[in-house]
């Protein structure tokens, strides 16, 4: 029940330490600021983290060819290694776990589009029909490459969307022509691709590239996804396409300047895994400023009692029963200690929500957010502590004999 007698009482002893109370109320402040701060700072990184790998498919592997470095099967070392469409088709169609995969003449051609009166330069890449599914680029308007495209060379293009801004405006681009260094291409759908300067470009068919470029068969690199296939089995898949190829091309296994074979799925469990140790080393070092933030408290209260010893004294003489004494002073800590954690929250999620507003990320720090559950069963959980806190010294002080404590200085 309210007692209004005890409430002004404990307002009272508060006013008058206001030094001691609101260093006391700082310390359980700043601990769950700096809980809020770092969990959110934690969830910023991995969200970040999940967005850069967001941006391609994150189960994929990445298979590029270059130079032997080691002498092997009678050959020197600098001989050059280049794969074919059939380097292609056997990937994606013998490796035993893969979902989609295709593959670029050349990684990077910067050509001038025209169309009309209209020129820019913009990236042309060569690929597969299944680019899209690894790249995540989604088709705004009409469709992305088939297998029809690609088998009957077809000169077809799919622009993204700063493309159809740079040369179409508001025109509808399906089925119009674009000029690409000299060959005009049909455009056959818009995309949108969410990462990086990915939306730079326009995709046309591998077949098409290379005969137009007079590449024979060549492929540059060929990315492959996995599926749902686990880490270890896809580790076991990089190996399979290692020795196929250094099979075939009489190089050495162990030659990873011959043939660089990146695993993404590798690299995205790491990163993931040393999130989550940050996250739990973050969760760690809150919960110890929380702890130091309850040791003030503690400590606070055990002056608290120590100065009140004589005013306890006097109240037992009247007649105030241990339960009493004890729930005042359990009060005055929970007060204090809700209040100052309830401020603590607040901050912290402002300084948060301050950061979202003015954009301040990066490509690596991504719309840092806290988890309410988290922060209030901090905040619950400080102020059982404060209750705690308060508990031991208010039942020291509840056993004091009146004649003892009135005696006390």
């Amino acid at each position: 029940m309210f007692d209004l007698d005890k409430w002004q009482e404990i307002l009272a002893t508060i006013k008058k330490n206001k030094l001691r109370t609101i260093l006391t109320a700082f310390s359980v402040a700043w601990g769950i600021f700096i809980l809020i701060i770092l969990l959110a700072a934690g969830q910023g990184l991995r969200n970040g983290a999940q967005e850069q790998f967001g941006r391609d498919a994150a189960n994929s592997i990445w298979i590029n060819a270059h130079e032997t470095s080691m002498a092997y099967g009678g050959y020197k070392p600098g001989r050059k290694i280049q794969l074919t469409n059939t380097d292609f088709y056997n990937v994606k169609n013998k490796v035993a776990g893969v979902d989609h995969a295709t593959a670029t003449f050349t990684w990077r051609e910067n050509k001038t589009l025209s169309y009309k009166n209209e020129h820019a330069g913009f990236l042309v890449r060569s690929c597969a029909p299944d680019h899209h599914l690894l790249e995540k680029a989604k088709i705004v308007s009409g469709r992305f490459i088939n297998e029809i495209d690609f088998n009957e060379f077809r000169k077809v293009c799919v622009i993204g969307l700063p493309v159809l801004e740079a040369l179409f405006k508001k025109e509808d681009p399906i089925n119009k022509f674009i000029d690409v260094g000299g060959t005009a291409y049909k455009v056959i759908g818009v995309f949108n691709d969410p990462g990086k300067g990915d939306n730079d470009r326009i995709y046309i068919p591998l077949l098409t590239a290379q005969r137009i470029n007079n590449g024979k068969d060549n492929v540059g690199v060929i990315w492959a996804s996995t599926g749902t296939v686990s880490v270890e089995r896809s580790e076991q898949m990089v190996n399979e396409i290692r020795n196929t190829l250094a099979k075939k091309y009489n190089f050495n296994p162990e030659d990873k300047n011959a043939l660089s074979v990146y695993n993404n799925n590798v690299e995205y469990k790491r990163i993931m895994g040393m999130l989550d140790g940050i996250k739990w080393f973050v969760i760690i070092i809150g919960i110890f400023t929380l702890i130091a933030g309850v040791v003030g408290i503690s400590n606070i209260m055990m002056i608290i009692v120590k100065e009140r010893t004589k005013e306890i004294g006097v109240r037992k003489a009247l007649g105030a029963t241990p339960v009493s004494i004890v729930m005042l002073i359990i009060q005055e800590s929970v007060f204090i200690t809700s209040i100052a954690g309830y401020v603590g929250l607040m901050a912290g999620i402002g300084v948060v929500e301050l950061i979202r507003y003015f954009k301040l990320e990066g490509d690596f720090f991504k719309n840092p957010e806290v988890d309410l559950s988290i922060a209030l069963t901090s905040v619950i959980l400080i102020i059982v502590a404060g209750a705690l806190a308060g508990l031991f010294p208010a039942l020291k002080a509840a056993k004091v004999e009146p004649i003892t404590a009135l005696r006390e200085e």
